[in-house]
């Protein structure tokens, strides 16, 4: 496993992080999310993931059941908040102060532990001021409850204002987590500049697309039992948008690409998004232990240009960049 500094801070991440967005608590039983979080370990992933929507909180309290008995200091912990928890009441959601504090509070507990290395507001809230919401971030900094501060799927004006008052408040706030695959390429046009310019990093979700850039689904033909495509409640509603002939089409073309490089079309992809020297590490999920230790092997992998144009190629016309489309509630 190789590791890069997440922003202009001194905190080292895995290039590979594991998430359990989806799969604790919901898609795949907890033995079963024990034994990825185990390969994870094993394949010397360090960062881990999660956020208390996930499963409506399930998804933490599996993942600090599954990191029992491994030395906190050696693992980083990331998590989320914003999207209503619990029974919905009027402050159930949100990045108000009220519901920042308690869902920290919450998060910690869930986690079996007394602080997170990493903390971010899962969207940008248009209904709380900013001030609110990063002072409620900072009291938690000063608390020792949170170590650093990011974001996930801001924009580039909403990343810059945020920074400017954690530089008055004195907090690190160190990351954004968008989504960003070969496919969808969105935050390269003004988040990453701005992150860039801010001192963020990018811990990119969905590196393979939902699964689309593993080519295990093809052109004119069914989704495959079992897979994302026909899980009513494992994101069948995201990926989706991929399940295109034209995108399945180009996405076959990447297949001698990544057999003539060595890698499986999944390492392809994940290898792809660490070539952006704004990306500190891609998040991966798995239902087996088999698929994180095939996906880890993506980290250290360094692409050619010429392997990166034929990329570019292989998927002219179905690539998403329209940086309008990192969009917030």
């Amino acid at each position: 496993m190789e590791f890069r500094r997440l922003g202009r801070s001194g905190l080292n991440v895995s290039e590979i992080s594991y998430g359990n967005w989806i799969t604790h608590g919901s898609q795949v039983e907890e033995e079963a999310a024990h034994a990825c979080v185990k390969a994870a370990l094993d394949a010397g992933i360090t960062t881990f993931d999660t956020a208390d929507v996930y499963a409506n909180t399930r998804a933490e309290a599996v993942l600090g059941r599954a990191l029992r008995g491994t030395r906190r200091q050696s693992v980083e912990l990331a998590t989320k908040v914003f999207w209503p928890t619990g029974p919905g009441g009027p402050n159930d959601r949100g990045l108000g102060r009220k519901h920042i504090i308690e869902s920290a509070h919450a998060s910690l507990k869930r986690l079996e532990t007394d602080y997170v290395d990493l903390y971010q507001a899962h969207r940008f809230d248009r209904t709380v001021p900013l001030e609110e919401t990063m002072l409620a971030f900072a009291d938690l900094v000063r608390q020792g409850k949170v170590l650093y501060v990011g974001v996930s799927e801001w924009n580039a004006d909403q990343i810059t204002r945020g920074a400017a008052l954690a530089r008055e408040l004195n907090i690190p706030f160190i990351s954004n987590q968008p989504q960003y695959s070969m496919l969808w390429r969105v935050i390269e046009e003004q988040v990453v500049p701005a992150s860039e310019r801010e001192g963020l990093s990018q811990i990119v979700w969905s590196p393979i697309a939902q699964g689309v850039l593993t080519g295990k689904y093809l052109p004119g033909a069914e989704p495959p039992a079992g897979s994302r495509a026909t899980d009513e409640a494992g994101g069948k509603n995201m990926i989706s948008r991929w399940l295109r002939d034209d995108v399945l089409t180009a996405v076959q073309r990447l297949k001698p690409l990544a057999e003539e490089a060595g890698l499986s079309l999944a390492q392809l992809a994940v290898a792809w998004v660490l070539q952006n020297p704004n990306v500190a590490s891609a998040i991966i999920g798995a239902t087996r232990p088999e698929q994180v230790e095939e996906n880890a092997k993506a980290a250290g992998v360094k692409l050619d240009d010429d392997l990166l144009k034929a990329v570019d190629e292989a998927l002219e016309g179905v690539v998403e960049h329209d940086p309008r489309l990192t969009v917030t509630p």
